[in-house]
Formats: structure tokens, C-alpha cells, sequence
């Protein structure tokens, strides 16, 4: 076992092909992200929404290496997603799991990751979308500082990653790979759903082989599981993503709940 390491120093580096960024542009935080403010009403509010401003970065939509960005200032708290979708991968012994980000999740990718001596492992960035992240700099520290229900809110933002990567894993331990897809998918429109009236609509058009290292499973399997939804009129593809039928609270308990079947090889042996 290792001790962590010490943060990173941020390097300038050329921009990598993969990482086209910009433009930059400076905006006001607290209008880009409103629950960042929550607490602040009146005089103290317009103060507040006027005084923070940040600069703004674009990030085109493949893999990226945030090591190579050329930020506009120093990121000293990180960065804030505006807008997009970004993909965290960590390949470990031979297998990879995937954390989901977008609007209104922090992050600081540049930090070294505590390894693991014995066997390593790799982590990669995909952007699968033209992103847009705020760069939290030494403004909004001082910013936090005056106001500690921004920091408060940027605390809160931590937390709710760390749950989410919690429940991740709760879902991997569904042992039906078409389970573990149903609950991802509906965990996915709590966020990122919009009701329609033929369903709800989750426009995240995230590949086969995305979704399965999100379940912790293969992709043939995924594909599989992916069928099978459609035929039970669960799940629809669409262009732009996916269509969802039923009712969560309904569907869920019902499959969850129930016995998992047994394959008819199995119940002649008695197991």
C-alpha cells in the first residue's frame, strides 16, 4: 500500500489534438448554476451574483487528457460542469468501470490517483459531448470565504458524487445484467429525464459497451439484457438516447423482489 500523494502541479503544456478547447469566456457563476446560491436572497444576492464571475472552457466531444488543457487561470478549487457529459474510466485487471459526470459535478481530473503497488491500474477521460466547465480559480476561494454558503454548495457537490459512485455499486450487485440496466436507466432519468407523453425521455446516447462497465458487466451482455427490456416494452431506443415506459415505483419492486427464475438445467438437478 502507498500513502497519497501530494496534488499535482499544474503544468502548461501545448493542447493536445484531442482536447480542442474554447472559447473562453467569463460569466457569472452564481446566474450558470443557481442552486450554488442557495441561502443568499436581496442586496446579498445581487452582490454576490455579480462579484463571481469565472472564466469558461469548451471541451469538443472525444477521449481527452486534462493534463494537456492550457486553463484560461489557475483552477485552485477545480472545475464546475455547465454543460455535457464526460465519462471517467479506470481499467484494473483487465476490466473497466466507469464513473458518469455532467452539469453541476466538480471536478479536479489532473490529481493523481492513489495506486494500488501491486497491481496498477489507468484511468481515462471520454467527452461524449461538446462540454462546457467553469474554472473554479482563486477568486471563487475568496468568494467561498465571504459567502460560506457557496462553499457549502461546492461541498454538497462533492458528497452527491461520492452517493452516486455508492449507488453505482449497489447496482452492480443486481445479479440480472437487465436489472441492473432497468435501475441505471431510471437512476439516469432522475437527472438527466424529461417526461413525455409517450414515456420518459433520457437523451444520453451512451454506447453498449459504456452502459455495461457502468453495470460492471460485458457488453454482449448488455446487448442481450437490452433486447430482452424492449421486448417486456420497458425501454425504447431513440435517436438521441433512450425512451423509458411504466411506472419506476411499479416496474422496480416487481422485478427486484421477485425470485430470480431457474434455468431448467438447474431445477432438474435440484439446485
Amino acid at each position: 500500500m502507498t500513502a497519497g500523494r501530494a496534488p499535482t502541479r499544474l503544468r502548461a503544456r501545448p493542447v493536445s489534438r484531442q482536447t480542442v478547447s474554447s472559447p473562453r469566456s467569463l460569466i457569472p457563476l452564481l446566474e450558470a448554476d443557481p442552486e450554488l446560491a442557495e441561502g443568499l436572497t436581496g442586496p446579498e444576492l445581487e452582490v454576490a451574483v455579480r462579484s463571481v464571475a469565472v472564466h469558461t472552457q469548451s471541451l469538443e466531444a472525444g477521449p481527452w487528457d486534462p493534463h494537456d488543457e492550457q486553463w484560461p487561470v489557475p483552477p485552485t478549487l477545480g472545475l464546475l460542469m455547465l454543460q455535457g457529459v464526460v465519462t471517467r474510466d479506470i481499467v484494473f485487471a483487465g476490466r473497466t468501470t466507469t464513473e458518469l459526470l455532467g452539469a453541476g459535478d466538480v471536478l479536479r481530473p489532473w490529481e493523481d490517483d492513489v495506486q494500488f503497488d501491486p497491481l496498477p491500474f489507468s484511468v481515462g477521460w471520454h467527452v461524449h459531448e461538446p462540454t462546457r466547465v467553469a474554472v473554479l480559480d482563486g477568486r471563487v476561494a475568496l468568494a467561498s470565504a465571504r459567502w460560506p454558503v457557496l462553499a457549502g454548495a461546492l461541498s454538497r457537490r462533492h458528497v452527491r458524487r461520492a452517493r452516486s459512485l455508492a449507488f453505482q455499486l449497489a447496482i452492480a450487485q443486481l445479479p440480472r445484467v437487465d436489472d441492473r440496466l432497468l435501475v441505471l436507466l431510471w437512476a439516469l432519468a432522475e437527472r438527466w429525464g424529461r417526461v413525455s407523453p409517450q414515456g420518459v425521455r433520457l437523451p444520453l446516447a451512451l454506447p453498449h459497451r459504456t452502459l455495461a462497465t457502468l453495470v460492471g458487466a460485458r457488453r454482449p451482455s448488455v446487448t442481450t439484457a437490452l433486447s430482452g427490456l424492449s421486448r417486456d416494452g420497458l425501454v425504447e431506443r431513440t435517436e438521441d438516447g433512450w425512451l423509458l415506459h411504466g411506472d419506476p415505483s411499479e416496474v422496480l419492486p416487481e422485478r427486484l423482489h421477485s425470485p430470480i427464475p431457474v434455468a431448467p438445467a438447474a431445477e432438474a438437478l435440484g439446485i
